[in-house]
């Protein structure tokens, strides 16, 4: 799944895809906003993205499954 962060002070938003559901990474965003602390995503390939709760403006929370693409059976 695709999200997109909007962070305060930023021009440009931070894109990570990630295997965590939307609703995992919503309750993730919701407890490190109520505790001040940094909200944690692993992306795909297995780096961990920290980002301070408190400098979040937004999250985008994608499609968790990707639409096919082209010609062919499914």
């Amino acid at each position: 799944m695709e999200i997109k962060i909007g962070i305060r002070q930023a021009v440009r938003e931070l894109t990570v895809e990630t295997d965590a559901s939307a609703a995992d990474v919503e309750a993730d965003f919701k407890a490190a906003l109520t505790e001040g602390t940094l909200l944690a995503l692993a992306d795909e390939k297995g780096r961990r993205i920290l980002v301070p709760a408190s400098q979040i403006t937004y999250l985008d929370l994608g499609q968790e499954k990707a639409r096919p693409v082209g010609f062919g059976a499914l």
